[in-house]
């Protein structure tokens, strides 16, 4: 029998603990110097999450500010000041106050061309809305064909440049050569073989509006095409069952649902139309004896025709302060529209 020694046995019973528990006795080691301070990373920093949206319309909103703003100050500017042949020769500034407004507010001329202007805007928008929304309804109910070829016509005639358009419009309505007299001849009516239609300041005006309705409709009546779409078709359905009739559907169904498309839709076309000068300067240069000018080709006569660039200034300023009185009433349906959804 063999027998350990004592210091043996000590040695063994003290490990005896720590080998059945699997743990290692071994203290950790000791640190050898200060503790690291993590730093953070030299990255780039992030911006605010209010702050980007802004960087990223900034560059749009200066260069409107620079197209925009700066032109529209330097109009308000000038017309406060005289601004006829002698100003533009000797290069001086005269300031004039408020007497270029007086006088245009005191002018029968001026309201007349206002006038003139309000009509011609409330017919063209009128008929624009009634036919474009006709057509778009149309293209809603044709086939695939019939409505592809419908849409290329309309995308042709909105892509149509303005003055080729009124050149054309002037060759219809032309005197010896127009499509307009030989058309009055052949249904049998007389008085047409060299009559002219730019005779008065109210035919001229209503060519015009002619060109203008035709070159809107594409507009009004593609968007409406697109706008129908969203309408669910079990809403059409129900209308059906119900035995309405197509003029009862469109009020109870399309209309209801597409009002916010209508007042859009008729904003744009008030300003388009109020605005519109090419049309109808280029169909006869605001005559016969300015009788079919409206505010912005009065105002364009007064600057460029007439050397009053003061007085001109002041026309196309009171024509924004109209614009933006007419439009205010939408402006109030379309903040009431917003606050009912």
């Amino acid at each position: 029998m063999t027998v350990d020694s004592p210091g043996t046995a000590a040695a063994v019973t003290q490990d005896a603990p720590g080998r059945a528990a699997g743990t290692s006795q071994t203290p950790p080691p000791a640190s050898s110097g200060p503790k690291e301070v993590l730093q953070p990373s030299r990255g780039r920093r992030s911006l605010p999450s209010g702050l980007l949206p802004y960087l990223l319309v900034a560059p749009a909103l200066l260069t409107m500010a620079g197209l925009l703003l700066y032109p529209l100050i330097r109009n308000v500017i000038l017309s406060f000041q005289s601004l006829n042949r002698k100003e533009f020769i000797t290069r001086e500034t005269v300031w004039t106050g408020f007497d270029n407004y007086t006088d245009l507010l005191g002018d029968s001329q001026f309201w007349t061309v206002a006038l003139r202007s309000a009509v011609f805007t409330a017919v063209n928008v009128v008929l624009i809305m009634v036919i474009g929304t006709g057509i778009g309804l149309l293209l809603d109910r044709l086939g695939k064909k019939m409505r592809l070829v419908l849409s290329l016509s309309l995308v042709l005639a909105w892509a149509m440049p303005i003055v080729a358009s009124v050149t054309v419009f002037r060759w219809l309505f032309d005197e010896q050569f127009g499509v307009a007299n030989w058309m009055m001849r052949t249904l049998g009516f007389s008085g047409y073989e060299q009559h002219n239609w730019f005779e008065t300041g109210f035919s001229t005006l209503t060519i015009s509006l002619i060109l203008l309705v035709w070159g809107s409709i594409p507009f009004v009546a593609l968007n409406m095409y697109a706008a129908l779409t969203t309408v669910g078709t079990e809403l059409y359905e129900a209308a059906k069952m119900d035995g309405a009739s197509g003029w009862r559907t469109f009020w109870a169904v399309v209309f209801p649902n597409l009002k916010s498309f209508f007042m859009i839709t008729t904003f744009l076309e008030i300003i388009w139309i109020f605005k519109a000068f090419t049309q109808v300067y280029a169909m006869n240069l605001g005559g016969p004896n300015r009788a079919s000018e409206t505010l912005p080709v009065f105002a364009y006569i007064e600057g460029v025709g007439q050397f009053h660039y003061g007085v001109a200034a002041a026309i196309s300023v009171l024509t924004i302060v109209m614009l933006v009185a007419i439009m205010s009433f939408y402006f109030r349906l379309i903040l009431k529209e917003e606050d009912e959804l």
